[in-house]
């Protein structure tokens, strides 16, 4: 196994004749929970796209699991839970039957952590996927990237629709998934409070690159304030 889970090499990434990414570089180890801080519109979808292989880069090179990103075997595509910050999902189906659907493609999904987190999220399986309201559509999506507890999981702002309840019953399956086992964890947020809770090690992208990648105490002394101050500090310099 490899000891990166996310490894991004001098990703550039263009939209058009505009750069976005210019010459990315992060490591992931495998085990960490990362959390990626940025201001909106820096890029952080995009870093997350070109991680997983969805975008093509202009140069540079991503490797998930020790695989090529852009050409991953079915066996890594397996081993990776992904939740895109806008969620689109078959308005027709019941939750219950996308809850089976999806369970059908994995060999290890877990029915007991997938039943537990319906209750607990009060997902009916009767509804209408396209009756959901935002919060409770991220909730549907968020059980289905870990239903199949993935060796690495990443998420782009995951709790950003949820209430407050709902949010603290996220972070703390984060933490429970991620340390009996060693799964890794991308995500990104504008909630700093979020990544206090959870996170080993901060990302923050900034103008294109990453700006910083480390631990997040070690931000915080280094700045001598909060970590939200002190991301606007790494930001706005």
């Amino acid at each position: 196994m490899s000891s990166l889970a996310i490894e991004l090499r001098n990703v550039v990434k263009q939209r058009g004749k505009k750069p976005v990414l210019q010459g990315v570089n992060l490591e992931v180890p495998t085990g960490a929970v990362v959390g990626l801080l940025g201001r909106n519109g820096s890029g952080k979808s995009t870093l997350i796209k070109c991680a997983l292989g969805l975008l093509k880069l202009n140069t540079g090179a991503c490797r998930l699991l020790g695989e090529n990103s852009w050409d991953l075997s079915a066996a890594a595509k397996a081993r990776i839970g992904y939740v895109p910050q806008v969620i689109n999902i078959y308005p027709w189906m019941k939750v219950r039957e996308y809850v089976q659907y999806t369970a059908s493609f994995y060999a290890r999904w877990n029915d007991l952590l997938a039943n537990r987190l319906m209750n607990e999220w009060e997902l009916r399986g009767d509804d209408r996927i396209g009756t959901l309201s935002v919060g409770t559509l991220q909730k549907l999506a968020i059980l289905a990237a870990v239903g199949y507890e993935p060796d690495l999981l990443v998420l782009d702002e995951p709790a950003a629709s949820l209430d407050p309840l709902a949010r603290r019953q996220f972070l703390q399956l984060i933490v429970d998934l991620a340390e009996p086992e060693r799964r890794s964890v991308l995500f990104s947020t504008h909630i700093t409070s979020d990544l206090e809770r959870i996170a080993d090690m901060v990302a923050v992208l900034s103008e294109g690159r990453i700006s910083y990648f480390g631990p997040m105490e070690e931000l915080k002394a280094q700045t001598h304030l909060n970590l939200e101050d002190a991301f606007l500090e790494m930001i706005h310099g």
